[in-house]
């Protein structure tokens, strides 16, 4: 790979009193370039520079806040709200986990009935007719719909051969 440099070379002392000797080489009536060098700093500026500068600006002190007072208030504000969130997070955690309680009430008669149809029990009719108080049981709330007494009258006759057998009281 080739070594990349400057290949200009100026001779030593060369920009030294660069000015001057340009100034030196034009002739005298060029008027393109002025002889002095037109940027001279009046003598002792920068000595009291700062001291002019400082007079001239105006210095406004500004209006201090002491926060320190407030801070005990900041303090009591903040643990108000923190035991605020926590109160409200532990209620939602609770009312999450909760179940609702079943009750009998929940269960649908269908489900009652299958379960029934589906598992053999030992219970006979009358063991469950024993168990069932009679004194506040309807009829409606065995049956959904209701009976007239004409529709009760034609399913006997049509179903039952003798009267008899319903009596309960004469076959005991």
């Amino acid at each position: 790979m080739k070594k990349t440099g400057n290949s200009f070379k100026v001779p030593k002392g060369y920009f030294d009193n660069f000015t001057s000797k340009l100034l030196d080489n034009l002739p005298e009536d060029a008027a393109i370039t002025p002889r002095n060098e037109g940027f001279k700093v009046p003598d002792s500026y920068f000595e009291n520079f700062n001291k002019k500068l400082e007079g001239k600006l105006e210095t406004k002190e500004p209006k201090v806040i002491a926060l320190k007072s407030y801070k005990k208030y900041y303090y009591a504000a903040a643990s108000i709200a923190a035991s605020i969130a926590a109160a409200i997070t532990i209620a939602i955690g609770l009312n999450l986990n909760k179940t609702p309680e079943l009750s009998f009430d929940d269960l649908a008669d269908v489900d009652i009935e299958n379960y029934f149809d589906s598992n053999e029990s030992s219970l006979s009719s009358y063991d469950i007719a024993e168990i069932i108080p009679v004194d506040e049981l309807e009829i409606y709330d065995v049956i959904d719909n209701h009976l007239s007494d004409e529709n009760v009258m034609d399913y006997l006759e049509n179903n039952i051969d003798d009267f008899d057998e319903l009596n309960i009281e004469s076959n005991e």
